[in-house]
């Protein structure tokens, strides 16, 4: 990100929360109550909570009223960035509709809570079991009816809260992460628009504390040594065990375009755990599936969420846990499916061997192609530094557009420049098809410099050759041999996509994309080569 646009966004992005805070507001504290908890009304007020090292969180305490005690209790730390009234609206609904006691706090280093930013640290973790505790003396709360819940970044400390204190029985993680690595440096490629994002909010909304500051000032040096240090103490995947030991009912909702924490590791990580589990997979970019819901909106993700505690926390007999677990609607639009699990999801895998590409831009529908046998021995190179326009999208940006105006990430093919990266294309779909699971690909490359990036997109076509983006993946090399082949696997970005009549899928690699960090260089050169041992391939999964 440049000083301009970084300065740009830093002078836009109090306005837009200003908004954002505004709507909250106004949906949390105008809008009625449903006819059918008109019975049932709740109180709201300000509270400071004493954390255990004296630092003082503030917090908006509802409370049911007409509802007695003791109450089933909701925890919600806030998202990065945000405020306690965040969640209002979506406190006031489960109050008065389900009598749930909810505390909604901000969390450390932001807005009005004191502290540094820990990232999800030890010390939000003590937090949140503070909170718990604060509410166990000063509310009807029930001290076996506990559940947290939480949007991006506060979806991230419940569930380290809850693998840390076994009172709390259920989570709702929307829009968090599990692998804090895997999202910010995926493939050891840097993730510069979610780091930048996510620094400068922290800069403007908060206060970061002093290992925030020291992992800043190392990122700007070019070293994210503390990051990746700092990542597994703050990662759900390295506390699975302890959330199966505990029990914990966690429902992961996530977007398919998130942005900032991708879906993938957050379906890996779901099916590690052995414990009740529920996972919602719908369109969307970071936090916007559920934003509305959190404003106490009409909203699918926070209404499988208030029946999730409600079978678990209260006991509910509402059909919820004889249900498919794993719920998915297609990322282009389409009704909600259900399945087993998250490996259930892909009923079959097309394995397409790409044959050597050409530089000709006017046969672009048959050169490069994909196919059912392997080619091999062959070799083709393309220049490195120069984007094309085969990109990945903008974080927080493409995903909403996707999701609300059916408007994905496109690109036109022929104006993919073949001297600057490598083009295959598939066979059409007569009759369409639903991509749906994880793509993988394989290749073989030959950098010339030791440390290159490339980047791997897979597209649905047209005729005209005009696409939309299913999935994506970084790559970087680091210390390679220059000269010496390397093969290169790795998952692209997971996706449920049904792909029109007539359609054909498009792979593209190249060595810039402007969400990246890129290692490769102008003037620098990739080949990439297809051996005997290791054809170079892309596995395509189905529902069929």
């Amino acid at each position: 990100m440049t000083p301009t646009s970084r300065r740009a966004l830093s002078g836009a992005l109090p306005r837009i929360l200003s908004v954002v805070v505004a709507s909250v507001l106004a949906a949390a504290l105008l809008s009625p109550a449903p006819a059918v908890a008109q019975t049932v009304g709740s109180t709201i007020s300000y509270e400071t909570i004493v954390s255990h090292d004296g630092t003082e969180l503030k917090a908006k305490v509802i409370t049911p009223t007409g509802v007695e005690g003791p109450r089933p209790l909701l925890v919600m730390p806030s998202a990065w960035g945000t405020p306690h009234i965040l969640y209002v609206g979506a406190a006031k609904k489960l109050a008065e509709e389900s009598g749930y006691q909810v505390v909604a706090y901000s969390s450390r280093g932001f807005w009005d809570s004191g502290g540094g930013i820990e990232v999800a640290g030890p010390e939000d973790r003590a937090d949140a079991s503070a909170v718990i505790d604060w509410a166990l003396e000063n509310t009807e709360a029930d001290v076996d009816r506990i559940g947290m819940a939480g949007i991006s970044y506060g979806a991230g400390i419940s569930l380290l809260t809850a693998a840390e204190d076994d009172r709390v029985k259920a989570v709702g993680s929307m829009s968090g992460w599990a692998d804090l690595e895997a999202a910010l440096y995926p493939n050891e490629t840097i993730d510069v628009q979610s780091a930048e994002l996510l620094l400068l909010a922290g800069n403007l909304l908060g206060q970061p504390g002093e290992l925030l500051q020291e992992a800043e000032r190392e990122y700007r040096d070019g070293n994210i040594d503390p990051i990746l240090e700092m990542a597994p103490d703050r990662s759900a995947n390295t506390r699975v065990d302890e959330l199966n030991a505990n029990g914990t009912a966690v429902m992961v909702a996530h977007g398919w375009n998130d942005g900032m924490f991708p879906v993938g590791h957050m379906a890996d990580f779901y099916e590690e755990l052995s414990g009740p589990k529920r996972l919602m997979l719908t369109p969307g970019d970071h936090a916007t599936p559920e934003a509305f819901g959190a404003v106490g909106l009409p909203n699918e993700v926070w209404e499988d969420l208030g029946r999730w505690f409600d079978h678990h926390l209260k006991g509910e007999d509402n059909g919820i846990d004889t249900e498919e677990p794993v719920r998915v609607k297609p990322n282009n639009g389409g009704e909600w499916t259900s399945h087993a699990d998250w490996p259930s999801v892909t009923t079959d895998t097309d394995e397409y061997y790409l044959g050597e590409p050409s530089k000709e831009w006017l046969r672009w529908q048959s050169s490069g192609a994909m196919e059912p046998e392997p080619e091999t021995g062959w070799d083709y190179d393309f220049r490195t530094g120069v984007g094309t326009t085969a990109e990945s999208g903008t974080v927080l940006l493409s995903g909403a557009l996707q999701q609300f105006f059916d408007v994905p990430t496109g690109v036109l093919l022929p104006t993919v420049d073949r001297y600057r990266a490598a083009v295959w294309t598939s066979p059409a779909y007569p009759d369409g098809a639903r991509v749906a699971g994880t793509p993988e690909v394989t290749f073989t490359v030959t950098p010339t410099v030791a440390d290159q990036s490339m980047f791997v997109y897979l597209y649905a076509i047209n005729e005209r050759g005009t696409g939309s983006l299913l999935s994506h993946a970084p790559y970087t090399l680091r210390d390679a041999a220059p000269g010496e082949p390397v093969t290169v696997e790795t998952d692209l970005s997971s996706v449920v996509w049904d792909v029109p009549a007539g359609k054909r899928l498009a792979v593209v690699v190249d060595s810039r994309d402007a969400r990246y960090t890129a290692e490769s260089r102008t003037g620098n050169r990739i080949e990439v080569t297809s051996p005997e041992e290791e054809p170079t391939r892309v596995s395509i999964p189905f529902t069929r």
